[in-house]
C-alpha cells in the first residue's frame, strides 16, 4: 500500500484520539522563531490539522500539505474558520508550494514516511533564506511497563506492526541527522497522555498497522487492549507516559 493511503478511513479516529502536542513546545517555537501573524508556515504532512491548529489561532498563514483525501478533508472541516488555512493536496515530494515562499516548515509524526532526500531538497526549494525546519513526534516513554505490555500487544496481533513508528531505531535517527547535515537540536517537553476507555481504544484504531474487523484476530486485539486499560486505569482514566521532542534545525 502506498505511504499516502496507510490512513485512508481513519481520519475520525485519528482525530479524535491522537494526542495535542506540548504545550511548552508551541510556547517555545513561537518565543525562539518569533512566530506572529506574518510568519508563513508549511505543514508537511498535515493529517487532520493537529499542529496546523497551534499556529492558526496566532494567525499565521499556515499551508496545509496532505496527500490522503480522507484526512485532507476532515481538516479542511476543523479548520475553515481560520482565515490563513490554506489546504493543499501536495506531497513531500511536491507540496506545490512556490519557491522561497515558507518561513518555517513543520512536519508532525509523519517524517518517518517520507523520503529525506527528497523532503530536504523541497523545503530547500519552498523555504526562504534561513528558513527553518521542525521535526515533531509525540513519543511514547519507551521504558514504561504500559508502553512495553501496549507493544507486545501489537506484535501479538498485528502482522503489520514494525514497533511504534515513533520509537526510532538507528536507520531513523541516521535519517534526521542527514537531513539536517548534522546540525540540529532537539528539544523535549512532557506531555503524558490521559485516556478514558474509549479514546485509547480509538487512540489505537487510528495506527497505520490496524486490524479491521474483517480480520480473524480483531476481536482479539480489542479484548486484549481493553484488559490492559482494565490493568492501568485509576478512576477510569489510563495515563500514557508521553513526551514531545522536537527536532530543529535549518
Amino acid at each position: 500500500m502506498d505511504n499516502t493511503e496507510k490512513f485512508s478511513g481513519k481520519a475520525e479516529f485519528y482525530q479524535k484520539a491522537r494526542p495535542d502536542y506540548s504545550v511548552e513546545l508551541i510556547k517555545y517555537l513561537i518565543n525562539i522563531f518569533k512566530i506572529k501573524k506574518d510568519t508563513v508556515i508549511a505543514d508537511i504532512g498535515s493529517g487532520t490539522g493537529k499542529l496546523s491548529k497551534e499556529f492558526l489561532k496566532l494567525g499565521c498563514k499556515v499551508f496545509c500539505v496532505e496527500p490522503n483525501f480522507d484526512m485532507r478533508k476532515t481538516a479542511e472541516k476543523n479548520l475553515s474558520e481560520y482565515s490563513g488555512f490554506v489546504s493543499v493536496n501536495g506531497t513531500d515530494k511536491h507540496t506545490c508550494l512556490e519557491d522561497k515562499s515558507i518561513d518555517i516548515v513543520t512536519v508532525a509524526q509523519a517524517f518517518h514516511w517520507f523520503d529525506p532526500e527528497k523532503i530536504k531538497k523541497e523545503c530547500q526549494r519552498i523555504l526562504k533564506t534561513k528558513g527553518t525546519v521542525v521535526l515533531v513526534y509525540n513519543h511514547r516513554v519507551a521504558d514504561s511497563d504500559l508502553v512495553k505490555e501496549n507493544a507486545e500487544i501489537c506484535k501479538m496481533y498485528c502482522p503489520n506492526f514494525k514497533g511504534f513508528s515513533n520509537k526510532f531505531n538507528n536507520d531513523d535517527v541516521s535519517k534526521i541527522e542527514n537531513f539536517f547535515d548534522n546540525k540540529y537540536e532537539v528539544k523535549s517537553f512532557p506531555n503524558n497522555l490521559a485516556y478514558n476507555k474509549d479514546m485509547f481504544i480509538n487512540r489505537m484504531m487510528s495506527a497505520s498497522y490496524l486490524l479491521t474487523e474483517q480480520d480473524k484476530n480483531y476481536n482479539k486485539y480489542i479484548k486484549a487492549l481493553e484488559q490492559l486499560f482494565k490493568k492501568y486505569q485509576m478512576n477510569g482514566i489510563l495515563t500514557m507516559p508521553n513526551e514531545t521532542i522536537a527536532y530543529i534545525g535549518t
